[in-house]
């Protein structure tokens, strides 16, 4: 079989590997169908990758390794390697460096691989001055008996491990896009329920009432209870300025490989949501 990709729809907010999981499986049932075979009766079905959005490149970069079979190529190996892609290619913006400044204006990372053979996990978050989100995550899998590191513990258990750093993770097109929102009196963002609500921080909480259904008296980002009470639809959300996404504002890349030996490992890896508090 030849590298599969598979698109899903805008609506959908975020990487879900367990999905990607369960719609690959789906995909091998089929082939075992069809084939009647697996990896020991050699039915050909093995090795598969599958990946989130057309990111071709990393298909190809992890497909490269799990082709080959054998302990060279094994599905974290392939995971790694075209997780590795996407961050160097900085696909779309939401992988690597250089893309999705927090509201300070600083790019972090976050990763997260798991091998289905052992069930063993290891993951990333907030991590800042290092490029290799995926190499990281699987470090912290391979070589620790944690699940998560994060922040500047993520950055210095990276760099003590040897991947490069400390390096700058923002480009100018990340401080462009910061310096823009910052103009735009950093709008739209995260934050709810504080004040000043239209205008950068710092912020400070509001007191708002228990029971939000049921009253009319405060404001929130400009929309009182009362017209939220009159929306069609009682679940829209009051702020809806991330109301519309895309493939291009929202989302990462997710990985699930099989691999000869018919071991199952899937990754992600992201730089995070444009303008996100720091420490998401």
């Amino acid at each position: 079989h030849s590298p599969i990709h598979l698109n899903r729809p805008a609506s959908m907010a975020r990487s879900n590997p367990g999905l990607l999981l369960g719609l690959l499986l789906l995909r091998l049932n089929w082939c075992l169908g069809v084939d009647g075979g697996g990896a020991e009766e050699g039915g050909g079905v093995f090795p598969v990758v599958v990946s989130t959005w057309p990111f071709r490149e990393a298909v190809r970069a992890a497909w490269d390794v799990v082709k080959t079979g054998g302990a060279g190529g094994s599905a974290v190996d392939a995971v790694v390697a075209g997780c590795s892609a996407c961050e160097e290619l900085r696909c779309d913006g939401t992988v690597g460096p250089g893309g999705s400044p927090d509201e300070d204006g600083e790019t972090t990372l976050d990763a997260l691989i798991m091998n289905g053979k052992t069930m063993e996990i290891g993951a990333v978050a907030a991590m800042r001055y290092v490029k290799d989100a995926i190499m990281a995550a699987k470090l912290v899998m391979e070589h620790t008996g944690h699940t998560l590191l994060v922040g500047e513990k993520a950055t210095s258990f990276a760099i003590s491990m040897g991947l490069a750093g400390p390096t700058n993770l923002s480009s100018p097109e990340s401080i462009e896009k910061w310096s823009n929102w910052r103009q735009n009196n950093c709008q739209p963002n995260f934050w709810k329920n504080v004040a000043p609500a239209g205008n950068c921080g710092p912020y400070h909480p509001i007191n708002i009432p228990k029971d939000p259904v049921k009253s009319a008296v405060w404001e929130n980002q400009g929309i009182t209870c009362q017209e939220w009470l009159e929306n069609d639809n009682l679940l829209e959300p009051t702020n809806s300025h991330f109301n519309s996404v895309n493939r291009h504002n929202h989302d990462t890349i997710s990985m699930a490989v099989i691999d000869k030996m018919g071991h199952v490992a899937v990754g992600t890896s992201t730089n995070g949501a444009t303008f996100k508090i720091p420490g998401r």
